[in-house]
């Protein structure tokens, strides 16, 4: 907490979309080792117990800033939102290791491209937003993209609709980090999630449990630091800047999941992976494009709590 303080105060002098480029590439790369720290320990463990201890372990990493702010330092109005984010996250942390340790990392990684796609369905369900026919034909084509990847017309991997799933909840939970960011420091939101989720996590990790080794235990530590610096960096993001404006950062994990996966696991990803990749990535920019300009239009509306007025799309 004190490395990410100090490394914190530089980062003020820049512009906020500065900010937001820098810890969006920090959480990409720390999400990136995440993801190899899954695949590694899911050698030995169930994939639910790995979550149960990515949870203990951050929890472990938040307890100077919860000892340091107090109980009167965690008070807040938004224990609702709270719990809301923690339910998902929760959802989208057991479908995500369980796929991650059984889909290549790259195809993963574009596959959860989608989550920005789903936001906006869920905008439109949920808060009632309008949206029109361009935003709809750019969902459109990234479902086209999802399913070059799935590859409908060869052998189904049901695995990859579990990456798919957690894409969607995990939709779900930016909405509410966004909701949260906009009272709530990055540091409350990390700690609030392991807070609820080590006590949630544990009760499925016990119903396969086993102990880990010495070696995949020293995986786990690291697994549960990572985890705290990776959504330490998305929330700080999300703080500086609208969610739509980090968008084009967030594609940069692609190269660094290819990257890692070829060099730990020996991944290749073929054509395909990598043509639906660039729909899928298109797509959402156009989608981030959108939010952008609707974000000039109206702001308060973009950033949570009433539908948006109709708008030319």
């Amino acid at each position: 907490m004190a490395a990410a303080r100090s490394f914190a105060i530089p980062l003020t002098r820049l512009p906020p979309i500065g900010r937001a480029m820098l810890w969006m590439v920090a959480g990409g790369i720390t999400g990136g080792i995440m993801n190899v720290l899954i695949r590694e320990a899911a050698a030995e463990l169930d994939p639910l117990e790995i979550v149960f201890f990515r949870n203990f372990f951050a929890l472990l990493c938040m307890v100077p800033f919860i000892l340091r702010v107090g109980p009167g330092g965690l008070r807040t109005t938004k224990i609702g939102f709270y719990a809301l984010r923690a339910a998902v996250a929760f959802i989208s942390m057991i479908t995500w290791f369980i796929g991650i340790a059984r889909v290549p990392l790259a195809t993963a990684t574009a596959l959860n491209f989608t989550a920005p796609l789903f936001a906006t369905v869920l905008a439109a369900l949920v808060l009632g937003e309008r949206v029109r026919a361009r935003r709809w034909s750019a969902i459109g084509l990234g479902l086209l993209g999802v399913l070059i990847i799935l590859r409908p017309f060869g052998p189904a991997d049901a695995n990859m609709l579990l990456i798919l799933a957690s894409a969607a909840t995990a939709a779900m939970g930016s909405i509410t980090v966004k909701f949260l960011a906009r009272t709530e420091s990055a540091a409350m939101i990390v700690a609030y999630m392991v807070l609820y989720l080590t006590p949630i996590s544990l009760v499925p990790a016990l119903f396969v449990w086993s102990w880990p080794s010495w070696l995949v235990t020293g995986e786990l530590v690291l697994l549960g630091f990572f985890g705290v610096a990776s959504h330490l960096s998305v929330a700080n993001a999300l703080a500086a800047v609208d969610a739509s404006a980090t968008a084009p950062f967030e594609f940069m994990r692609m190269p660094y999941a290819a990257f890692l996966g070829y060099a730990f696991f020996g991944e290749r990803p073929d054509l395909w992976t990598w043509l639906g990749a660039a729909i899928i990535i298109g797509s959402s920019l156009y989608v981030a494009h959108r939010e952008a300009r609707l974000s000039r239009q109206d702001p308060v509306a973009v950033s949570g709590g009433r539908p948006r007025p109709v708008t030319p799309d």
